[in-house]
């Protein structure tokens, strides 16, 4: 399994809390293509959306897949993306 941990930056917090409260209506997307999400924090101290997904397969190839597909396309549909920048890391479980 491979695991990506994303930390989103906004410039606010209600940036933050707007993309807080529209984050949960991706998951179901990310779980049709074979993605596992296991968590997701706000973090207002960095004004940071943190979040922890997994993939059982090749993570690149379920990604090139997800990301032009129609369902993320309508989860994005209307939404003004407050995303200033993006941190992304494989991480490894250790406990």
């Amino acid at each position: 399994m491979t695991t990506q941990l994303r930390r989103y930056d906004v410039s606010n917090e209600a940036e933050l809390d707007r993309l807080a409260a529209w984050f949960p209506g991706l998951i179901p997307v990310r779980e049709r293509y074979g993605f596992t999400v296991h968590g997701a924090y706000v973090d207002y101290e960095n004004l940071q959306l943190v979040w922890i997904v997994s993939h059982e397969g090749v993570f690149e190839a379920a990604m090139a897949e997800y990301n032009p597909s129609p369902e993320r396309a309508a989860v994005f549909e209307g939404f003004d993306n407050p995303i200033t920048g993006m941190h992304l890391s494989f991480v490894e479980t250790i406990v």
